[in-house]
């Protein structure tokens, strides 16, 4: 059996015995405990009691963070003529047509969020089968098919947040940095948490919110109080 770190030990012995918390003193704990030399992402998961195999059981949305990420988002625009130049002045990394198509069926896929106007989706269809499983795919229940380019760019950079169910009702994501300050983390989880609990899907029957937790990168994870989470 592998030896433990230092911190790795350390951080075990932090997190031992503590379950089931308040948002804060998860947080608390998490951000305490992400000492790797690089600013660490706080990430939370949460399974959910859905069966994604069913399309009414599906939850997915998006939801704009408070105090952001604190990632750099680059953002590619499937765009034309006037829509193209709207995206450019809004900041977008990456603009084309055809020409990204190709760029991306060649491999090379730079970005991390995908905007496309409804008359370029019979082109981006074509990738499906590359972004759908990266979750990058353009779609207009999260805004990112749409031909209000400007807001969908500022919305990617200003640290929206998609959301999907993977398999096994699971959904996870980033919602801010280690070096943020305790308050505003926590209201990045609390206001993800109220995302997700808004999009229940019609289908879902039990339990909706099953689990939630909360880690750093590097670092192990902690369960939080749903009720407490939810209802707060």
């Amino acid at each position: 059996m592998a030896k433990l770190g230092k911190r790795t030990r350390a951080a075990r012995e932090a997190f031992a015995g503590k379950e089931n918390l308040t948002v804060e003193e998860a947080v608390a704990l998490v951000k305490a405990n992400a000492t790797s030399k690089f600013d660490e992402t706080i990430e939370i998961a949460m399974n959910l009691g859905v069966d994604t195999r069913h399309a009414d059981q599906m939850v997915r949305g998006v939801v704009g963070l408070p105090n952001g990420t604190g990632k750099a988002m680059r953002v590619a625009v499937f765009a034309r003529g006037a829509k193209a130049d709207e995206a450019k002045e809004a900041g977008a990394d990456i603009i084309g047509a055809e020409d990204l198509m190709e760029t991306i069926q060649g491999g090379t896929i730079d970005f991390d969020r995908c905007i496309a106007t409804p008359d370029m989706m019979p082109i981006v269809g074509r990738l499906g089968k590359v972004l759908g499983p990266r979750n990058l795919m353009p779609n207009p229940k999260v805004g990112t098919v749409t031909m209000d380019v400007k807001a969908a760019v500022e919305a990617a950079k200003g640290g929206e947040v998609q959301f999907k169910a993977e398999k096994g009702g699971v959904v996870h994501a980033g919602v801010g940095k280690a070096s943020f300050d305790e308050a505003k983390l926590v209201e990045n989880v609390r206001a993800f948490v109220s995302a997700v609990a808004k999009a229940k899907p019609s289908g879902a029957k039990g339990a909706y919110m099953k689990k939630i937790a909360l880690s750093s990168t590097m670092g192990p994870g902690v369960t939080v109080d749903v009720e407490k989470a939810v209802s707060e």
